[in-house]
């Protein structure tokens, strides 16, 4: 029986069986039960501030991802993947399955009150089934440590975007509660790199969840290890050095001879930022919106599952996929029990995975701050009663009269007002914040020359400076 059938059928053994169900709006989600040698690895890399504008296999046109192109070529690449604005409300979506108006996180600095007693996040509920499980990289939006989370090891910086010990907050990083020094002449990602390959050399007879959310490629832009000294393209720099790490890591996995039984998922955490938006072109044309917008290009996210034998290569789906849905989704592949006492407002995809037909949904829900819309393929509904005709998305979105005659758009309209009342946001916790969805001290900062999606702002000309000025020392040395 290959991997598929097992799915299927393992699927269909639990609905007879005891156990628990997760009810979401009339949905199961129902945990498939795997042999302990059918569990695969998940690696889960989460990009800063990519959206499908830098990613070639998109249709990018200034930038090129050989690596992350070919998981594509031997997997699946989604076109519809959606996930909140901004980094901290996507990554509490990510992480706990739910939505802002359950947990709080509808905030930078809200999603830093979450506490462990109150959710349940992803290493908890792959541990009950057997995984050892790690996280690498940018951990700054939650609160605690990631051990206290679930993780049983971890490596962690400061803030986001942190390369060179040049910066402030990249000083130190701490691994497994000891704070390391980042040496002159080290860089991060490649810490981190090396983190978890160690870690995945060291667990490659267990199943093993990894959690590897990158640096890049969010501000300080910086130089890379692999940048000439006078590169004029320190931000394309940037997006060549993620997908080399990409790369890098598919390698590993291949000397692991562990490519076939670890599922590989790339996605990002938010749309492009501001500053760089105007260069994140497809076919000519720019998305319309940006990081920390309500429009297509905050929200769209490049995302693609590669794992050999099991997703069909070279798939293009447009399935609905919503950034909640990856708890329900990693539970079921793990056999994993969800919350029984929680809403989970994820659905399992796993049949999109193997290559099946039909969708585990029909809309997904995006809200930042006291914002929120449902949208659907054609048709978007925001909390103001406004309707979006996507049918020219990512690059417009063309509102609907509130009068129209359409019966095409009053069916929608009828449609997703329904999935809204059925949400009930307004009736969930309130953002108490001042409506931007970012952190209160960063938006009363003057940002003079400097985009306002850089959270370094006061240091990121001057760590540039030094990083060449020890480049150039480095060269002449030699």
């Amino acid at each position: 029986m290959n991997r598929r059938k097992f799915i299927r059928s393992a699927g269909a053994a639990v609905a007879g069986s005891a156990v628990a169900q997760n009810i979401v709006f009339g949905r199961e989600l129902l945990p498939a039960v795997f042999a302990s040698d059918k569990k695969p690895n998940i690696i889960f890399i989460l990009a800063d501030d990519l959206g499908i504008g830098e990613v070639s296999c998109y249709g990018a046109e200034n930038y090129k991802t050989p690596h992350i192109d070919e998981l594509a070529r031997g997997g699946i690449r989604f076109t519809h993947a959606y996930t909140p604005s901004l980094c901290g409300p996507s990554r509490a979506c990510i992480l706990t399955g739910r939505y802002a108006f359950r947990t709080g996180g509808t905030n930078q600095d809200k999603v830093g009150q979450l506490k462990p007693e109150n959710e349940t996040i992803l290493p908890k509920i792959l541990k009950s089934a057997g995984y050892v499980t790690t996280m690498a990289g940018k951990w700054s939006q939650f609160p605690l440590e990631p051990a206290d989370w679930g993780f049983d090891e971890y490596l962690r910086f400061q803030g986001s975007g942190q390369y060179w010990n040049t910066q402030k907050k990249a000083k130190t990083y701490t691994v497994n509660g000891k704070k390391t020094p980042l040496l002159d002449g080290e860089y991060l990602p490649d810490k981190m790199h090396n983190f978890v390959v160690d870690f995945i050399t060291r667990h490659k007879e267990d199943p093993f969840f990894v959690y590897y959310s990158l640096s890049h490629i969010h501000g300080d832009i910086l130089p890379t290890p692999d940048s000439r000294q006078d590169s004029k393209v320190i931000y394309a720099d940037n997006v060549t050095y993620m997908d080399k790490l990409v790369g890098k890591l598919v390698a590993e996995l291949d000397r692991l001879k562990l490519r076939e039984k670890t599922m590989l998922v790339f996605f990002g955490d938010n749309g492009t930022a501001n500053k760089y938006s105007d260069q994140a072109i497809i076919g000519g044309r720019r998305l319309v919106g940006a990081k920390g917008s309500m429009l297509e290009g905050g929200s769209l996210e490049p995302m693609i599952i590669n794992w050999p034998g099991t997703t069909p290569a070279g798939k293009v789906s447009d399935a609905m996929i919503d950034s909640t849905d990856f708890m329900a989704t990693f539970a079921e592949m793990a056999g994993a029990k969800l919350p029984h006492d929680t809403i989970i407002d994820g659905r399992s995809f796993n049949g999109q995975i193997c290559g099946e037909k039909g969708e585990s949904r029909d809309w997904v829900y995006i809200q930042l701050a006291g914002q929120w819309y449902v949208r659907e393929k054609k048709w978007k509904l925001n909390q103001d009663g406004k309707l979006y005709d996507m049918n020219k998305a990512p690059f417009e979105e063309i509102l609907v009269a509130a009068d129209s005659k359409d019966p095409e758009a009053i069916a929608a309209r009828k449609r997703l007002q329904s999935a809204l009342d059925q949400l009930n946001p307004a009736g969930g916790i309130l953002d108490d914040g001042d409506g931007s969805g970012r952190h209160a001290n960063k938006t009363k900062k003057k940002k003079k020359q400097f985009d306002r999606d850089d959270e370094n702002l006061d240091e990121a000309d001057s760590a540039e400076k030094n990083i060449n000025k020890k480049m150039k020392h480095k060269k002449k040395s030699k």
